[in-house]
């Protein structure tokens, strides 16, 4: 029995031309070998999977072919294959160094790959930068890496970067098709196309899953033996929920919500994959968005026919609904609820309810603009509808509460009206437009608004009338202020209370408020008037905002209920902080005199 080999590894490209998704940095390799502009230092970046170390390992035989070698000739003793990762010290790098000065024995070069470079450590880059910018003539480096940010900037300048890219979903599933092939494998397209999406652009995570998938399935690979083993739910779900949310079936979009947990699968893959059915939706609606969908054949004509289904609006919301679900799920404490709810919003997006339906009854919401011709209103002649409010607000409430309408026209109104009656096709039309028309015709009269007690508008008399006995019913507080206390207050008291109400406002917090009130001494002046001087505006605004506080405190206090405080600005009174270097020599000076002696005898300066 043969031993197996992993497919990553037997099919392992050997020339440039075998590279899957990589075109355009092959083509470039293979120009710089045939006009020998390589360069002695390469850095190959990208994800995992994508094939760099497989590239470092086909130019390293390709630049030693020189047509007398044999067609499996590997060139073992001119590649040199270092793993950064667990060789990371500098003593490492300073043996790969020595090495590097001894000359090949066959071919022209030898080829040092790196892989995982970012993995050295900071001495070891620093004793590797003077070989990487000089090397021998026939030394060449290839450093390969995943993190190219945490290689520092001095190695990146010595080295010519090429950037690997993700491989597409397409390039994949045909790669995968063609090992299919050529193990006799009869494998659906999509399949394929889910393995591929599933690797998410690394073409040996591919690999590795497709041998997982044939282990698991056999000869015959379909979809679902794929999305059993991957734990991967099917389109086919997704397809069903949107056909349920279209058709408002919010019990069945439960129970098959309910169904896909008891499989396995977590809420949160669940909407996740909700909202990409919702975005492969939306670029099915345009024809030059269709590329942007990766499945295969059949998968896409289900996308289409489902497309012409929804309209783009519902899938905006739809998107909106379900991306806002996967933000609060990792929050959410209930987070099955959550995605029920998401689902019954999404159901609800295209109901068309008594709330929903804008046409429906309309007939009853017939506004007077649509009754009556726009010509009736700009015919010659003065008709108006004036409102008249009887009685004055300010009036007393003993006054008759009553609605006046005046309605003044011309001759022609009767006949107008009878012209709008005419043009109108149903009963309910007829009867809307005969009361419209009676409340137009009808000379002025008086309404009572007490025959009517239960049609009481907010903006009606008897409205105001309430509000005015609610008012008459409030309890109004009064006192007399000579019963008030008015004790003296004396200079030596307010500066003490004044000091405990800053000491007060300082522990909870106010640290601007507590400086405020400590710029300036406060004094009493005419026995009632606190009077301090502020050195700006913005600290008197600040003070001015916790005035009440303040006073409450300091009546309360000193006793003395007739205190009020006088804020003035005086920016001259602001403090210096910065002294020159003479105010402080002279400052120094006067508390020692001494220092004048020292500085003249000495002849120092300041």
């Amino acid at each position: 029995m043969e031993p197996f080999i992993v497919s990553a590894r037997k099919y392992r490209p050997q020339t440039f031309k075998d590279v899957v998704g990589q075109e355009a940095i092959t083509n470039t390799l293979v120009n710089a070998i045939e006009n020998n502009h390589l360069a002695q230092a390469l850095l190959f970046c990208g994800p995992r999977g994508v094939g760099k170390t497989t590239c470092a390992r086909i130019l390293a035989k390709q630049i030693n072919r020189d047509g007398t070698e044999k067609e499996d000739e590997d060139f073992a003793f001119n590649i040199f294959e270092l793993d950064a990762a667990s060789n990371n010290s500098v003593d490492d790098i300073r043996n790969l160094i020595d090495q590097v000065r001894i000359p090949p024995q066959v071919g022209k070069y030898k080829v040092y790959i790196i892989d995982e470079v970012h993995m050295l450590s900071q001495s070891a880059f620093n004793a590797f930068l003077k070989t990487l910018e000089e090397p021998p003539k026939h030394a060449i480096f290839i450093l390969a890496t995943t993190e190219k940010h945490k290689i520092i900037p001095t190695i990146l300048s010595r080295c010519q970067i090429f950037d690997f890219k993700r491989i597409t979903v397409a390039d994949a599933a045909n790669y995968l098709k063609y090992i299919a092939e050529e193990q006799g494998i009869n494998a659906e397209e999509d399949a394929l196309h889910i393995i591929a999406q599933k690797a998410d652009g690394a073409l040996r995570d591919a690999l590795s899953i497709f041998d997982r998938v044939v282990s698991f399935s056999g000869k015959e690979l379909t979809r679902k033996a794929v999305t059993e083993n991957l734990n991967v739910l099917d389109y086919d779900t997704y397809f069903e929920v949107t056909d349920l949310i279209l058709k408002n079936d919010i019990p069945n979009i439960l129970l098959l919500f309910n169904k896909t947990l008891a499989l396995g699968f977590e809420g949160h893959h669940f909407i996740i994959g909700l909202a990409s059915h919702f975005r492969d939706l939306m670029v099915c609606q345009h024809q030059d968005t269709i590329s942007l969908l990766e499945v295969g054949d059949n998968a896409k004509k289900l996308y289409l026919e489902q497309s012409k289904k929804t309209t783009q609006e519902f899938l905006l919301k739809a998107l909106e609904i379900a991306n806002q679900a996967d933000l609060q799920y990792k929050s959410s404490k209930n987070a099955r609820l959550l995605v029920e709810l998401a689902l019954m919003k999404l159901a609800s997006l295209s109901f068309e309810g008594e709330k929903k339906n804008p046409d429906r009854n309309s007939a009853s919401r017939i506004t007077l603009g649509q009754l009556i011709p726009a010509s009736f209103f700009n015919r010659s002649g003065t008709q108006s509808i004036k409102k008249i409010i009887s009685p004055d607000i300010k009036a007393p409430l003993a006054a008759p509460a009553e609605i006046e309408v005046a309605a003044s026209f011309d001759q022609k109104k009767e006949a107008t009206t009878a012209e709008t009656l005419t043009g109108l096709s149903t009963d309910r039309e007829k009867v809307a437009m005969s009361e419209t028309s009676t409340l137009l015709t009808e000379p002025a009269r008086k309404i009572n608004l007490k025959d009517h007690p239960k049609r009481v508008s907010g903006l009606s008399i008897s409205s105001i009338k309430a509000k005015k006995k609610h008012e008459l019913n409030k309890i109004e507080v009064t006192y007399d202020e000579d019963s008030l206390p008015d004790d003296p207050v004396t200079a030596a008291a307010l500066q003490k209370h004044w000091q405990d109400f800053v000491h007060k406002v300082d522990e909870e917090g106010k640290k601007i408020l507590a400086s405020n009130l400590s710029s300036d001494t406060p004094r009493i002046k005419d026995g009632t008037t606190i009077v301090i001087e502020l050195p700006n505006d913005t600290m008197k605004k600040e003070v001015e905002r916790e005035q009440l506080g303040l006073m409450t405190y300091l009546k309360k206090s000193l006793n003395n209920h007739h205190l009020r405080l006088s804020i003035s600005v005086n920016e001259e009174s602001i403090k210096k902080y910065a002294y020159t270097p003479q105010e402080k020599y002279d400052k120094l000076r006067e508390k020692n005199p001494a220092i004048d002696l020292l500085r003249k005898t000495f002849d120092l300066d300041l």
